[in-house]
């Protein structure tokens, strides 16, 4: 498997953390792969022989590009063979705003806008092997798109509040920290992103948790909680389950027997 990113340039930051790209080959990908909540909506284009997500029992294709948003639990990706993804990593209150769609709190979902008109030219890049190209090809058209959309303010300024406390200040703090009353501010958020603060506040802490679990599976989980302003490790492990569908400490365990037989890239794509 291959896997590269880029940054988002500053202008974008308040609405796009990043691009990226992966490639898995066929007797990689045969079992699918899951990816688990985050703070993120996610844009994906996809090349080669095809990707489909299991929907009441079956094999649902998806079409490219189409929308990952913000995940309750795992999600599982099925490519036929070989698959190539251009992926777009978007902050939830401002990615609808930024591309003029109405927001929602689907999981994952095709969407008509615009942007689909990159497929081809995309598909030209990657069939050349000129994954630079198609990252900056996407990264442009966000530039682009930014250039017309004014920010909203109030919302860059409480997503930048909750992103540096990695989603462990209550709504009550975020509302005071952006000179907002609570009922405006989750006015706005709900508005531009189909969530609450709180939902995406516990997916951001989620995230922290899992990718410090990965990282170092043996930490302290009843620290870690601390650190990350649950109430006690049994709140972690509550939310952990939640998101992930195990505890803590399984995840844990899982880890650091995977990240013996997984490389480096792998755990770039599982912390992107």
């Amino acid at each position: 498997m291959h896997h590269q990113d880029i940054e988002s340039p500053e202008e974008l930051q308040d609405a796009i953390q990043g691009f990226w790209y992966v490639r898995w080959d066929g007797e990689e990908s045969k079992d699918g792969f899951e990816v688990m909540p985050d703070g993120h909506a996610e844009i994906i284009f996809h090349f080669g022989s095809g990707c489909s997500i299991l929907h009441n029992g079956s094999l649902q294709p998806l079409p490219s590009p189409f929308m990952v948003g913000l995940l309750n639990e795992p999600v599982v990706f099925y490519p036929e063979d070989r698959l190539e993804i251009i992926g777009i990593k978007c902050l939830p209150w401002a990615v609808f705003d930024l591309l003029g769609l109405p927001s929602g709190k689907e999981r994952v979902h095709a969407f008509e806008h615009p942007i689909a008109r990159l497929q081809s030219a995309l598909n030209t890049f990657i069939l050349d092997g000129k994954i630079d190209d198609a990252l900056e090809l996407v990264k442009q058209y966000f530039l682009d798109a930014r250039s017309g959309v004014a920010a909203n303010t109030l919302l860059h300024k409480a997503g930048a509040a909750m992103r540096k406390a990695n989603g462990t200040l209550p709504v009550s703090r975020i509302a005071e920290a952006v000179h907002s009353t609570v009922r405006t501010l989750e006015r706005n958020f709900k508005k531009s992103s189909g969530h609450t603060v709180k939902d995406v506040s516990g997916l951001m802490r989620f995230e922290q948790a899992r990718n410090q679990l990965w990282c170092y599976p043996d930490a302290n989980i009843a620290g870690l909680a601390h650190e990350l302003g649950y109430a006690d490790q049994s709140h972690l492990n509550r939310e952990f389950k939640r998101y992930s569908g195990t505890t803590a400490a399984a995840f844990a365990r899982k880890a650091k027997a995977g990240k013996e037989a997984v490389s480096a890239d792998l755990v770039a794509f599982v912390l992107s």
